[in-house]
């Protein structure tokens, strides 16, 4: 399948074949790296990689991914660059163009990476915006893969807590495109938003998915093969705004007693990370001071258990993130 020259700004610049292409060339690249024979596709390529948010696993899957298949990158952090404040991004990537072979962005805005896609005149890979997160798609896609012997088709991932980010709404579309049993499990005030929802809808009719929206846990999860959950607050968030979220999203908690809801052993959890599982960081200590709380989203108890997969998760935004570079830009 030849994605040569193509963008990744969202889920739905792909079809479900394109997207499981991609599933299967990371899983070729993770075995010839795990083999050390890989083939070096992208020799010779220089990458910028656009970081105007903080990050662990986006930031360190395109270093090694450029650099084990022989491309160099340029880091572009806060204040590198004139992005959006003396430069605007249509003219940026005109810049950026004529010396990269392709851009990752990882940042706020959703017209940015967009405008940048547009312009470029090479691929563009969207990181992170607070609308998508479609490499982190593709991660989640390889692990549920390798951990469930189902067709993609039969399996239910439910994800619970605040649904109105772009994890949520990469999920619900995702899970859309590919036919999935796909649950979206809060508070009414943070589902994903009447477009999010049309959009995944919309797919859906073509695809089979079962999508499901609702507000109780133990429901929401019976029969689910994956319990999927991401942070409710940030260090950038007002400390002001936690108590009206956690107080709401505390029941959406994935705990031990959740798990055994889902009626199936073998449950699995995601989670794209970081994760407020316990009181090791400045935010854990900060909330179970004000709070007495030891977790928010996920308890340690699951965290550090059998069911939980987040790390091989985490590694697999290495071979996936590899696979998107590869196949628009490689030899």
């Amino acid at each position: 399948m030849n994605l040569q020259g193509r963008n990744l700004l969202k889920e739905t610049d792909f079809t479900k074949d394109e997207f499981l292409f991609l599933i299967d060339l990371a899983a070729q690249l993770r075995s010839e790296k795990r083999a050390r024979r890989e083939h070096q596709r992208m020799a010779g390529r220089n990458i910028a990689l656009i970081f105007e948010k903080p990050s662990t696993r986006t930031l360190s899957a395109f270093e090694v991914g450029a650099h084990d298949q022989g491309a160099h990158v340029t880091y572009l952090g806060p204040g590198d660059t004139h992005l959006g404040e003396g430069e605007s991004a249509r003219d940026t990537a005109r810049v950026l163009g004529r010396m990269f072979d392709g851009i990752e962005y990882r940042g706020f805005a959703q017209d940015t990476v967009e405008t940048l896609g547009k312009y470029a005149g090479v691929p563009v890979w969207n990181g992170l915006t607070d609308q998508w997160h479609p490499t982190q798609m593709l991660a989640d896609v390889l692990t549920m893969r390798d951990h469930s012997a189902k067709p993609l088709e039969e399996v239910a991932l439910c994800y619970l807590g605040d649904a109105r980010n772009n994890t949520a709404n990469s999920l619900l579309v995702t899970g859309a495109l590919l036919g999935l049993d796909i649950r979206i499990c809060a508070p009414s005030s943070l589902l994903p938003s009447a477009e999010v929802q049309d959009i995944a809808e919309g797919l859906s009719r073509r695809s089979g998915a079962r999508i499901r929206l609702g507000q109780d846990p133990s429901a929401m999860v019976d029969g689910a093969d994956f319990l999927y959950t991401d942070v409710w607050v940030s260090m950038g968030e007002p400390v002001s705004d936690w108590d009206e979220r956690i107080t709401e999203l505390l029941p959406y908690q994935v705990n031990a007693a959740l798990l055994k809801s889902t009626g199936n052993p073998d449950v699995k959890f995601l989670h794209c990370l970081p994760a407020l599982h316990n009181t090791e960081t400045q935010l854990g200590r900060q909330l179970h001071d004000k709070w007495g709380l030891t977790a928010l989203e996920v308890t340690e108890e699951v965290f550090e258990s059998p069911a939980s997969i987040v790390f091989d998760e985490a590694e697999n935004r290495l071979h996936t993130i590899k696979a998107a570079m590869v196949a628009t830009i490689g030899d």
